[in-house]
């Protein structure tokens, strides 16, 4: 049901963002650069309220391209963690097995999200962005293209434009597709040794400047070093979906055993980065939309990020697409400052195919890394990459 013509008291924003994450940063930036304003409304309240995760490893064709229509890479450049792109392969037993070092000259280099979100934040003019703004659900009005946003205070707006870079649970999505995240089989425990932690230096040398995959058994462990030189772990597990429900992590002791449990006959300097980690163990669930998922055009909305296609980690590409679906929906919008509808169709056809492209290889290197053999294909798949940069 439409909601009915706006009043006169109902504030207008003629092109509202729902989501201050990367892909609305980069969005709202390269728009901003193009002379065209918005409104980017985020449910925090600040841009310091909660950590951004970890370290992304940014791609030349998409998060960089982006990062260049903003007029930004020159000061993402200035970020990137030296050594970042080192990478170890490395076996349960401790082995290791495989070791790329950082040469300098590789396409994807590392960099902090807290950084590079920080880097977007200060390119905006004041007051692009509200802050506390919780959106709970929209709507069209009875003016084609045109949708009454609701917001958690009681407040609205319409907007002629709405865009939902709201991530995985978005309430923008709604108005387009019904389909929702689904659970993958993969469980997540994150776990951080930090600098000061009396096994760091061990630790740390271990697993290297970069990145570390270790796999086995329907298991992985996943490790970056951060820019704080803390040493990251994303332990990984192919689990029914309620066991980390099954594990107290308010009791951070009994977590970490539990945790280790799935580890057992692993090399201790491994389950070090487990049981030696600081602070509590955050559990995560991995969800994914369907590959491939795409809607009818409606009128006035879309999606971008994760809001449009949340996919699993092990492609490497969800921040990546989505700073590059921010760029190409804000050139959509540029090329086309008469015609919204024409400017959301052309970044809908591009969007589609690109996202599917990208989800399917996620769900086929998920497969991969917790199936048989799931070392030795890590590596052919390396050594592919190799190949076709020869």
């Amino acid at each position: 049901m439409n909601a009915t013509t706006d009043t006169p008291h109902t504030p207008h924003l003629p092109v509202a963002v729902v989501g201050a994450g990367l892909g609305g940063l980069v969005l709202a930036r390269v728009l901003h650069v193009n002379g065209i304003a918005c409104t980017v409304l985020d449910l925090d309240a600040s841009a310091d309220a909660r950590t951004q995760g970890g370290m992304l490893d940014l791609h030349e064709e998409t998060a960089q391209a982006a990062l260049r229509a903003a007029g930004l890479h020159d000061a993402f450049r200035a970020i990137v963690l030296p050594g970042g792109e080192e990478t170890r392969v490395i076996a349960p037993d401790g082995t290791l097995v495989s070791h790329e070092p950082d040469t300098g000259d590789g396409g994807r280099p590392e960099v902090n999200r807290a950084e590079l979100r920080r880097l977007l934040l200060d390119s905006l003019p004041e007051g692009t962005i509200r802050w506390g703004a919780k959106v709970t659900g929209a709507e069209p009005t009875d003016v084609p293209g045109r949708h009454l946003v609701t917001l958690a205070d009681g407040s609205d707006f319409t907007t002629d434009l709405l865009i939902g870079a709201d991530g995985a649970w978005s309430r923008i999505r709604p108005l387009l597709t019904d389909a929702r995240p689904a659970y993958t089989g993969i469980s997540f425990v994150e776990a951080d040794v930090l600098p000061d932690n009396p096994r760091h230096t061990e630790i740390a040398a271990f697993n290297g400047g970069g990145s570390a995959f270790v796999l086995g058994d329907e298991r992985a462990l996943l490790t970056h070093r951060e820019s704080d030189d803390r040493v990251h772990t994303y332990v990984a597990v192919k689990a029914p979906e309620d066991w980390l429900g099954s594990i107290d992590f308010t009791d951070t002791e009994a977590a970490r055993a539990a945790v280790l449990a799935e580890f057992d006959g692993w090399d201790d300097r491994l389950r070090a980065l487990v049981a030696e980690a600081d602070g509590a163990l955050v559990p995560r669930l991995i969800h994914a939309l369907p590959a491939g998922l795409s809607w009818e055009r409606v009128p006035g909305v879309t999606l971008l990020g994760d809001a449009a296609h949340l996919m699993s980690p092990f492609a490497g590409e969800g921040a990546n697409l989505a700073m590059f679906d921010g760029a190409e929906l804000a050139r959509a919008i540029v090329e086309h400052p008469a015609d919204p509808e024409a400017a959301l169709a052309a970044y809908e056809k591009e969007l589609f195919p690109r996202s599917a492209e990208m989800a399917a290889e996620s769900a086929a290197n998920l497969t991969m890394m917790f199936g048989p053999d799931a070392q030795q294909r890590l590596l052919d798949m390396f050594a592919g990459f190799g190949a076709e940069q020869a």
